[in-house]
């Protein structure tokens, strides 16, 4: 894919650490399958926003951090809960994305037509 893929309008929050209930392993795995395909879609959401759980996705020792960087060098904007790091001890753990505050999340999901939770 490249740099040039286009974006829409879709926000997509990640509020667990993975996709789904289930075997925590599981979910980890779903989660970087969906992350690989998105990467192939022909459009990419415009923002994923991380809080709650969904922060341990972006930290050191995440298994999906290499699809969430391409993600990010392909423009989508990456959004982390500055409390929600906070509270779990990670902020200084964090390897992909930018910082942000809960009005960062709340702009994009404003600005956004379509907003997913997985």
């Amino acid at each position: 894919m490249a740099a040039s893929q286009p974006l829409d309008s879709t926000v997509l929050l990640f509020t667990r650490h993975g996709l789904g209930h289930g075997d925590p392993e599981l979910q980890l795995k779903l989660a970087g399958t969906y992350l690989q395909l998105l990467l192939e879609a022909e459009t990419l959401p415009s923002v994923i926003c991380f809080y709650t759980e969904g922060v341990r996705l972006v930290v050191e020792g995440s298994p999906v951090l290499e699809p969430l960087r391409a993600l990010e060098a392909r423009g989508v904007r990456l959004v982390v809960c500055s409390t929600c790091l906070g509270f779990y001890g990670l902020t200084d753990a964090v390897r992909v994305g930018i910082v942000g505050g809960m009005p960062d999340i709340i702009e994009a999901q404003r600005r956004g037509e379509k907003v997913i939770t997985l």
